[in-house]
């Protein structure tokens, strides 16, 4: 008993001590696995730190190198990414504009805009009196498309009276022809009738049937033009390009051309014309001269056809052709009265021969020359001599060649006596004459 109980208060004294051994066992084996670890877990905190430090130092790296890049990049590729970036911003930019304004539906209709003008106008009012004419010289029928039927030039219908419509033309068109058809605007052709011709002013007037004429131009004042206005020139060039229209300027309102009417190298008569840039071509020759208000101011006649020449075309004035239609209507030519010289303007000589050659006084400087007299003409028998120097008839001046031919064609008439002035070796004389008559010669 006494052993039992001996041996069950010994045996927790036992238990306490292997626990107690049991504790400090343990704590031995933590303390030596502390101190076997501690090396390990110090290399483990200083490479942690090592990586820390290598993150960041590489993270530095990248930045500065982005920099740097970033830096370089515009002077490597200059304006040329400056530019894709700008058109691609500004792409985009148009882009949502473009889609931001864009309308649910797109407006397809046509939009009429009104370009009327001056000139249009002008041009809309008179171009379908504007013809083409076309000739034949070989005899026989006009065929379409034989060389014989290429448009010789243009005309103007001027005039209509019952059944018949009248065409002013240059002569030189239809001169030689044994058939004249008139092309109108709406491409019908009629058989021409020619009323009269004159070689002088190369004009000539034509009859055709009024049947489809609607349009008739007007005449315009010639006299009241003004260097520097407009000038519009209609017509038929190169013969099949109906209704063409040029533009430019009145050039000059005062030129005198010369003109040799038989082709003997001679100058027959010295026409009077307005100057023109307006292109006039071949076939051009009989159309229109227009101004702004439409009216015709002058028929086309001539060109100087030079190469190196250019923007230089003339035009028979209004005021010239209006009396000279007359008389061809009425009698078929023109009935002019004439002194029965052939004369020159002082302007169109050098000075130096007005007193060497003239004897005229210096205080003379404008009027005519007698160049000939013709053999029984009212100026042989008033008394009249080469280089004698007309300065005035009826006491009204005459300074040039355009002022003499204003009176015999405005203010005189045929068998009329007028009382001449003019220079002789120096003096001033006066005789008087009855102008006789000429359907060709002037003077």
């Amino acid at each position: 008993m006494d052993r039992y109980e001996n041996q069950n208060h010994s045996e927790p004294e036992n238990q306490e001590q292997e626990y107690h051994d049991h504790t400090n066992q343990e704590h031995n084996h933590q303390e030596r696995q502390a101190d076997t670890h501690q090396p390990a877990a110090e290399d483990n905190r200083r490479y942690k730190k090592d990586r820390r430090k290598a993150g960041l130092t590489g993270f530095i790296g990248a930045v500065i190198g982005a920099l740097i890049v970033a830096a370089v990049i515009p002077f490597v590729y200059g304006d040329n990414m400056s530019s894709s970036n700008a058109a691609g911003g500004s792409s985009s930019a148009q882009e949502e504009t473009s889609n931001a304004a864009a309308p649910e539906t797109t407006d397809m209709s046509v939009q009429s805009v009104d370009v009327s003008s001056g000139v249009t106008d002008a041009v809309g009012g008179v171009s379908d009196a504007v013809v083409g004419i076309f000739r034949n010289q070989q005899g026989g029928l006009l065929q379409e498309g034989s060389s014989e039927t290429q448009g010789a030039g243009s005309g103007v219908i001027y005039k209509t009276e019952g059944d018949s419509a009248f065409v002013v033309t240059n002569n030189h068109v239809i001169e030689g022809a044994n058939q004249i058809e008139v092309g109108l605007t709406d491409e019908n052709r009629v058989e021409a009738e020619v009323v009269g011709t004159d070689s002088l002013t190369d004009l000539a007037v034509l009859r055709i049937s009024s049947e489809n004429v609607n349009t008739v131009a007007e005449f315009g004042d010639s006299s009241t033009l003004s260097v520097g206005e407009p000038a519009i020139a209609i017509g038929n060039p190169l013969g099949n390009l109906n209704g063409t229209v040029t533009k430019g300027i009145i050039s000059s309102v005062d030129r005198s051309i010369p003109v040799d009417t038989n082709g003997d190298g001679r100058t027959d008569w010295t026409s009077d014309v307005l100057q023109t840039d307006a292109a006039i071509n071949p076939g051009n020759s009989g159309g229109a001269l227009i101004n702004i208000e439409g009216q015709v101011i002058g028929i086309n006649s001539m060109k100087i056809a030079q190469t190196q020449v250019e923007g230089i075309g003339f035009a028979i004035p209004s005021n010239t052709v209006v009396p000279i239609l007359e008389d061809l209507e009425e009698n078929g030519k023109v009935e002019r009265p004439q002194l029965g010289v052939t004369i020159g303007s002082l302007s169109q000589i050098p000075s130096y021969h007005w007193q060497e050659t003239l004897n005229l006084p210096e205080d003379v400087q404008e009027g005519v020359f007698v160049n000939s007299v013709q053999q029984g003409s009212a100026a042989e028998q008033a008394g009249l001599q080469q280089y004698d120097v007309i300065t005035a008839i009826n006491g009204n001046e005459i300074t040039n060649g355009q002022d003499l031919r204003s009176f015999l064609y405005n203010q005189a008439s045929i068998d009329q006596t007028i009382e001449v002035t003019f220079y002789r070796d120096g003096s001033r004389q006066t005789t008087e004459l009855t102008l006789g008559q000429s359907g060709t010669q002037m003077g």
